[in-house]
């Protein structure tokens, strides 16, 4: 019987990419010269949008609430990761998995809802610019951002919680870098369809809804822009929500693919397949929060602005 085989498993062998030692000495440098990146990269976001009064608006909240969360994200996996290419012990506890799937489901799904709420925010910045003041004042983009932060903690609460009840068999080996609640799901020696419901159902909330709401407001936005009569205006209008149409592109089509693409049952387990989501993982875990300050900060002139503003007066106001 398959409960004859199930055994207390107090740790997780995290495959990576052993037997590969020298691709595991390529990527230890190139993951952590990407951390270092993006570390500094989003630090120096959220520092000009707290000292430059400028930039004390609700798109800058955002932005500095995305910053901050790409590095809580990455902070959870990457420093564990580097951590283990070296290392010839690639084992994580129990309830350290269980953390760490914690804590990368909770700053997947907030920024989800967050690049949702920007969505929003962009729509009434452009279609009602003159009620924009008033819609999005403090008493709502400060809720707006909470509301974000508590649903991510809130499904990934449930998820995990779900997950950590399974019982799992023999089989300890994660073929993953990291703790990822897909690839710890794969070893439960159980009936997994009620965790794929609600996952299905989590994806559902917390991923397709702000995608919708991401949809509906670009259109309106769209529209908007088609109306205005002069392409100099139009081109203005866009590349004040360009940086963050990029962002989400780049975000919900790594997301998307995935978790969304069908996994058929002679796939679900192959090594193919698993190398194919160990990589995209990688992607969409440490690329995407590198690259959001660079494309905030080349297609944003107010933060170029801000950036030069702060140099200047910190190297040459004397």
């Amino acid at each position: 019987m398959e409960w004859e085989n199930q055994t207390i498993l107090v740790e997780f062998f995290l495959k990576g990419l052993s037997g590969y030692p020298r691709l595991e000495l390529l990527f230890f440098v190139l993951i952590l010269i990407m951390y270092v990146v993006i570390l500094l990269g989003n630090g120096t976001l959220i520092l000009i949008s707290i000292l430059d009064s400028q930039l004390h608006t609700p798109m800058y909240f955002f932005l500095g609430n995305l910053s901050f969360l790409d590095i809580c994200y990455t902070t959870t996996s990457i420093p564990s990761t580097v951590v283990s290419f070296l290392s010839e012990k690639k084992t994580i506890s129990f309830s350290g998995c269980a953390v760490q799937m914690f804590l990368g489901l909770a700053m997947g799904t907030t920024e989800c809802v967050l690049l949702g709420m920007m969505a929003f925010d962009r729509y009434v910045a452009i279609c009602n610019p003159l009620r924009y003041p008033v819609i999005m004042n403090k008493d709502s983009f400060v809720p707006m951002a909470a509301v974000s932060w508590f649903a991510g903690v809130i499904n990934s609460a449930v998820q995990t919680a779900f997950v950590v009840q399974l019982p799992f068999c023999r089989n300890n080996v994660i073929n993953h870098f990291s703790c990822e609640i897909l690839a710890v799901m794969k070893l439960a020696c159980a009936d997994i369809s009620g965790n794929e419901f609600i996952m299905l159902v989590a994806t559902t909330l917390f991923t397709l809804m702000p995608l919708l709401l991401i949809v509906i407001s670009y259109s309106l936005i769209i529209s908007s822009i088609l109306k205005i009569r002069t392409s100099e205006g139009r081109s203005k209008v866009f590349s004040t929500c360009s940086a963050h149409l990029t962002v989400v592109i780049i975000f919900y089509g790594t997301i998307l693919f995935m978790y969304m693409k069908p996994k058929s049952k002679e796939t679900f387990h192959s090594d193919d397949l698993d190398a194919t989501d160990k990589l995209i993982s990688m992607f969409y875990g440490v690329t995407t929060p590198m690259m959001n300050p660079l494309i905030y900060s080349l297609r944003n002139k107010d933060v170029k602005e801000a950036i030069k503003h702060l140099f200047n007066r910190r190297f040459f106001s004397k």
